[in-house]
C-alpha cells in the first residue's frame, strides 16, 4: 500500500524526552543508576484522585482498575526520601534548569518570566507519588527542516519515572535510581508531513540536544514518542522507539492499521500503544487528558530575571563543531564528525603535542581503534585518554613509527607492560643500508614486495614514508 500523507490528512507530531547530567531535579541525590546494590524496598498501592477540573483522568483510572501492590528497590547511593515520597521535594536543582533554559534558547523558543511546576497524574507506579512533576519552562520555538519548519509550542523540564523490571497478575516491581533525573521534555506541534519527516525532525532535535553537552549518552537516555492521525481516525501516541530508523515503518503500519479498521467500519478512538519490535503497535491504556494537571504546592514559583537570560550561552551545534574542527587543524571530515560525536577533546591532544601532526593524531584516535575492534576483534572501549597520550608522547619524541601504533594500543588494551626497546624506530642510516642490500641481493621485485619484506623485518620500527622514500632513491626508473 502506497501512503499519500497528503490526501490522508496526515498530521504528526513528536515529544522527545532526553535526560540531563547532574543532580536529580528535586534533591541532591546523583544520577548514577546504581544497579548493583538494591539495599532499599517498600511496598504501595496508588490510586487515583480528581485534578484541577475536579475529575479523574481517564488513563489513571484505567490504571487504578488493575489494583497491583507496587514494590520499589533502590540504593541508598542514589536515592532518598524524596524519592520515597518521605519528604517534599527540594527547589529546582538550578543546574538543571540552566541546561533546560539554554536548550531552549538552542531551540528558537521564548523563555518565560515566571515557572510553576505542576503534579502530573501517573498511578501505574513509576511515580511514588502517584503523580510526575513538570515545569512549562519555554515556548513558541521552532526547528528547520529540509521539508520546512517544525514548530515547538512547549518545552517542559520534568522528573524522569522509575524504571519497571518485572510485573505479574498482582505486583509490580520498580526500581527507583532513574527517578528523580531531569529530563528536558520537547512536545512540537503537527506539522510534520510525513513518516521521514517525523525521523528526521528527531534526528535534528537529538543531534541539538547532544550539542549542549548537558544531556546523559546511552541507551534509554533518550525517547521519542510519536502522535499522529489521519482523516476519520482518532489521535494516537506511540511511545517505545527503540530506534530512530524504526520510526518511519512503524508510524506506516500505524496508519494502515487504521486505514483497515476504517474501512472495516470500526470506530478509531484516542489510545496510547507500543511500538513493537516488528514495527507494529499494541495498545498500552486510554490517551489521558487534561484532568490529570494540577498546581504543585510543595515547590514555589520561579521568577526567571533578565539577568539570569543574559548569562545564558547559546550552545554551538555539533555539525557547526565539526566544520570549525576540520578546518583548523586540517583534518578529514569524517575524523572531525566522529571526534565530536565521541566527545573527544581534540584541542587537549593537539595543544599538548604540537610536533604530532593533527591528521596523525586523528588517525590514532578514531582509525586505529576501529581497526582493533574490527580485524583484531579487541575492545578498543578500554583504551583511556592517558593511553594515548602516552603513544603520543612516543610520537612526540620520534621514538615510535607509525606502523607500530596498533600493536601498543593492543598492549595497553589487554594490560601488557609495554617495552619500548621492541618500538624505538630504526636508525636511519641502518635502514637505508639494509634497503639497498635487499635490493642488490633480489634485484628483480617490485617496489611493493620490496616494501613488505622491509616492513616485516623491523617488525614496526620503520616509518613507511621514510622507506618509500629510499626505495624510489635506489630502484633504478
Amino acid at each position: 500500500m502506497t501512503i499519500d500523507y497528503s490526501q490522508l490528512g496526515f498530521k504528526c507530531g513528536l515529544e522527545i524526552h532526553q535526560q540531563l547530567e547532574g543532580k536529580k531535579l528535586f534533591c541532591s541525590c546523583p544520577t548514577l543508576n546504581i544497579r548493583d546494590s538494591q539495599d532499599i524496598s517498600f511496598t504501595r498501592r496508588l490510586r487515583a484522585v480528581a485534578g484541577e477540573t475536579g475529575e479523574i483522568d481517564v488513563a489513571a483510572a484505567h490504571e487504578m482498575t488493575k489494583g497491583k501492590e507496587i514494590e520499589y528497590v533502590s540504593s541508598s547511593k542514589d536515592t532518598c526520601l524524596v524519592e520515597f515520597d518521605e519528604e517534599p521535594p527540594h527547589q529546582i536543582n538550578k543546574e538543571s534548569l540552566k541546561a533546560g533554559l539554554e536548550i531552549a534558547l538552542l531551540l528558537n523558543a521564548k523563555i518565560l518570566d515566571e515557572i510553576q511546576v505542576m503534579r502530573k497524574t501517573v498511578v501505574d507506579g513509576s511515580n511514588v507519588s502517584g503523580f510526575q512533576r513538570t515545569a512549562l519552562i519555554a515556548i513558541d520555538g521552532f526547528i528547520d527542516t529540509s521539508q520546512g519548519r517544525v514548530n515547538i509550542p512547549t518545552i517542559c523540564l520534568e522528573e524522569e519515572a522509575a524504571q519497571k523490571i518485572e510485573e505479574t497478575d498482582k505486583t509490580i516491581k520498580y526500581r527507583l535510581d532513574r527517578l528523580g533525573i531531569p529530563l528536558i521534555e520537547i512536545a512540537t506541534d503537527a506539522s510534520i508531513k510525513s513518516a521521514e519527516h517525523a525521523k528526521e525532525a528527531a534526528s535534528t532535535l537529538g543531534m541539538m540536544l547532544r550539542s549542549t553537552g548537558k544531556v546523559k549518552r546511552g541507551l534509554g537516555t533518550i525517547r521519542q514518542d510519536v502522535n499522529l492521525s489521519i482523516k476519520s481516525g482518532a489521535r494516537t501516541e506511540i511511545k517505545g522507539f527503540q530506534d530512530l530508523k524504526a520510526m518511519p515503518k512503524v508510524i506506516e503500519n500505524e496508519i494502515k492499521r487504521q486505514i483497515t479498521e476504517i474501512e472495516d467500519g470500526k470506530k478509531i478512538v484516542k489510545q496510547v500503544r507500543k511500538a513493537e519490535a516488528d514495527f507494529t503497535t499494541s495498545y498500552l491504556r486510554p490517551m489521558p487528558g487534561a484532568a490529570r494537571m494540577y498546581p504543585e504546592t510543595d515547590i514555589s514559583t520561579i521568577k526567571i530575571a533578565k539577568s539570569l537570560i543574559d548569562q545564558l550561552i547559546k550552545p554551538e551545534l555539533i555539525i557547526d563543531k565539526a566544520v570549525n574542527l576540520q578546518k583548523k587543524h586540517k583534518i578529514t571530515e569524517s575524523h572531525a564528525n566522529e571526534i565530536i560525536k565521541q566527545g573527544i577533546d581534540f584541542e587537549k591532544y593537539a595543544n599538548k603535542f604540537p610536533k604530532v601532526k593533527a591528521e596523525e593524531i586523528s588517525k590514532l584516535l578514531i582509525e586505529i581503534p576501529k581497526d582493533i575492534k574490527s580485524r583484531l576483534n579487541l575492545d578498543a572501549s578500554k583504551l583511556k585518554p592517558e593511553d594515548f597520550e602516552e603513544v603520543l608522547g612516543y610520537m612526540s619524541e620520534k621514538r615510535l613509527s607509525k606502523e607500530a601504533l596498533t600493536e601498543m594500543l593492543c598492549k595497553k588494551i589487554s594490560g601488557e607492560k609495554i617495552d619500548l626497546s621492541k618500538y624505538e624506530q630504526v636508525d636511519t642510516d641502518e635502514l637505508e643500508a639494509e634497503i639497498k642490500k635487499m635490493l642488490k641481493e633480489k634485484p628483480e621485485l617490485t617496489i611493493g614486495a620490496y616494501m613488505g619484506l622491509i616492513m616485516q623485518k623491523f617488525k614496526g620500527k620503520a616509518d613507511g614514508k621514510k622507506v618509500m622514500v629510499f626505495l624510489n632513491k635506489h630502484i633504478k626508473k
